[in-house]
């Protein structure tokens, strides 16, 4: 029996196929034309800063922070441009830092374990080198006076004549390094109150450190995950900016952020539920039943990152909170309520609006609710929203 001959098929090559090759990518969401900024408005005045723009229209020039900042953009003054760009390349170190396998040693617990004395956290090596990064580089700016940080017990005085001061969280939600979970930085800037420089240097470190939220002149975080994010605001809108690795420049790929008036996303530990009180209990159960003002069922996200769980609710609305008195006023509540205020959000302790509280304490802690205003404005209508009961948690 003869055996069947094989038929030979002709498969064309993709390769000779002109609507297939070359293949058409996407283009660079980082390749922001200028005119995305409405060119013919760049005339005008945003907030108390005036936009004087003379670029190319034409032009595919990535927009940078130095360029929105300077005087081709809202213009803060050369000083406030000086003391990003140090920051900026911080932020690049501590992003190397926290990426490199060679540095996850530093991620890990180290020290007797105990608390330090002002009851903050423990801090961790890699919260150390984040925090003398940080420093070294606002050194090196010469345009601030005072830092005050998370990991250290008084603020850090360094130069008479700086202009700024820098409250900041060097390295927020590092615990969670050894998982890969995203972490963050998170700062706030003060003009220097020059009526205090007559006294002693501690006394006017501290007294320039505890300035309300609502001094702010711009504040800011940095989301180190799979793509390192620099959201700031200098007073006129949130800006959100990209770490482009190919050229090394943070570059605009969220101008004007606006976060919807409301969600349908709520941030909490839910594992708390029986230590909260019974209006945060109420307002829960509420809108995860689609019970609320707004009648759709709500979807919990919680990542245990305050950065990360903020910056997603920036984006897409709704709340995101820690009901316990644990975060700190000064250099986390503050700087992300005004930057949840200059998206159109509110920043709450459950009660009042975060950025009217005068700080008396560095390490002030405070429950915190962030998120869109139609949500805030409900939750706070429940009353009793912030945990008293803390029995103390081991994770």
């Amino acid at each position: 029996m003869q055996s069947p001959t094989a038929t030979a098929t002709s498969i064309p090559s993709p390769l000779h196929n002109p609507n297939l090759f070359p293949p058409k990518f996407p283009p660079n969401p980082l390749l922001f034309r200028r005119q995305f900024f409405h060119p013919q408005t760049m005339n005008t005045s945003v907030g108390r800063f005036k936009i004087n723009s003379k670029a190319d229209n034409n032009s595919d020039a990535f927009v940078t922070v130095t360029e929105f900042a300077g005087k081709g953009g809202v213009d803060v003054g050369d000083d406030l441009v000086v003391l990003y760009s140090h920051l900026e390349y911080a932020f690049k170190r501590i992003a190397a830092l926290v990426a490199s396998p060679v540095n996850s040693s530093l991620g890990k617990s180290s020290g007797d374990g105990g608390d330090v004395g002002s009851g903050r956290d423990k801090p961790k090596p890699l919260d150390i080198v984040s925090n003398e990064i940080l420093l070294s580089c606002l050194r090196n700016s010469g345009k601030v006076a005072v830092m005050a940080s998370e990991e250290d017990d008084a603020p850090v005085w360094i130069t008479d004549d700086g202009p700024f001061v820098v409250v900041t969280d060097p390295l927020d939600g590092s615990r969670n390094i050894d998982a890969s979970i995203p972490t963050g930085t998170i700062f706030g800037i003060y003009n220097r109150l020059i009526e205090l420089d007559s006294l002693p240097v501690e006394e006017k470190g501290m007294l320039n450190s505890l300035q309300s939220g609502s001094r702010l002149i711009a504040a800011g975080y940095v989301l180190y995950s799979s793509a390192t994010i620099l959201c700031t605001s200098f007073g006129s809108g949130a800006h959100a900016f990209t770490l482009d690795h190919s050229t090394g420049d943070f570059v605009l790929t969220h101008p004007n952020i606006k976060i919807p008036p409301r969600g349908q996303i709520y941030s909490v530990n839910d594992a708390r539920y029986f230590d909260w009180p019974e209006g945060l209990r109420r307002y829960i159960d509420t809108i995860r039943q689609g019970k609320g003002v707004f009648p759709k069922k709500y979807s919990a996200r919680y990542i245990c990152s305050l950065v990360a769980d903020f910056h997603r609710t920036l984006m897409y609305g709704g709340v995101a909170m820690n009901p316990r008195h644990h975060l700190r006023l000064v250099y986390e509540a503050n700087p992300l309520s005004f930057l949840a205020e200059q998206a159109g959000g509110k920043g709450s302790d459950g009660k009042h609006r975060i950025l009217s509280i005068q700080p008396i304490k560095l390490h002030q802690r405070l429950p915190l609710f962030l998120g869109s205003p139609d949500d805030i404005d409900e939750l706070e209508s429940y009353g009793d929203v912030q945990q008293t009961v803390n029995p103390g948690y081991d994770v």
